[in-house]
């Protein structure tokens, strides 16, 4: 009888958190998320095809930048746009990983740089707690993320995670809201599936 039960209190529980999602507008979040994911995913794929026919050689381009950046001096770069805010694209390193040596390695070290860029960003975001007059900004500025956060918790990181959302603005939230660091942690792991999807889509562009 008691795996009857815990199948029960399994599907009891399922049940709940579906009537708390519908009744939050999580589900509705998460589709208005991916329609708008869509767009920017095609985008970034038809605009770099477009680029590369019409304006400029982007393989040349990536070349260049292989050649004369280090692997390690672009892999810090791109750490420090992911901590603060993620304002550059990950495509444009993602691309650039395909004209490396070791495209699949470079594309692995890349996507941990962004999820360390991440969790990063979490103890940034429980710093500026301790910082009266940009924890009020923020509050102020990221009030819809603050408040989906409490809501919704780990499934928001995974959001930011997986769709073309700044990851790290998910986790200085996270930490604002002094969410669980390890549940950050797991679910940010889902960053790397994030990059396998779109080094996947990028690469059939770039040879």
């Amino acid at each position: 009888m008691k795996p009857l039960k815990k199948k029960k209190t399994n599907s009891h529980r399922a049940k709940l958190m579906h009537h708390y999602f519908s009744r939050t507008g999580f589900y509705l979040f998460v589709w208005t998320s991916l329609k708008k994911a869509f767009l920017p995913i095609l985008g970034v794929v038809l605009l770099v095809f477009l680029v590369n026919e019409y304006v400029f050689n982007i393989n040349e381009g990536l070349q260049h930048m292989t050649e004369t950046f280090s692997r390690i001096g672009i892999l810090i770069f791109f750490f420090i746009s992911e901590t603060f805010l993620g304002l550059i694209p990950p495509e444009i390193f993602i691309a650039w990983t395909k004209k490396t040596d070791a495209p699949l390695f470079n594309l692995f070290l890349l996507s941990t740089v962004s999820y360390l860029g991440g969790l990063l960003s979490y103890f940034l975001g429980k710093l500026t707690l301790k910082i009266d007059s940009l924890r009020d900004y923020l509050e102020v500025k990221m009030a819809k993320n603050l408040k989906n956060s409490r809501k919704w918790g780990g499934i928001l990181i995974l959001v930011g995670a997986l769709l073309p959302l700044p990851f790290s603005i998910a986790c200085i939230t996270a930490g604002m809201i002094k969410y669980p660091f390890k549940n950050v942690a797991f679910f940010g792991l889902f960053r790397f599936a994030r990059f396998a999807i779109y080094a996947w889509a990028i690469f059939k562009v770039v040879h």
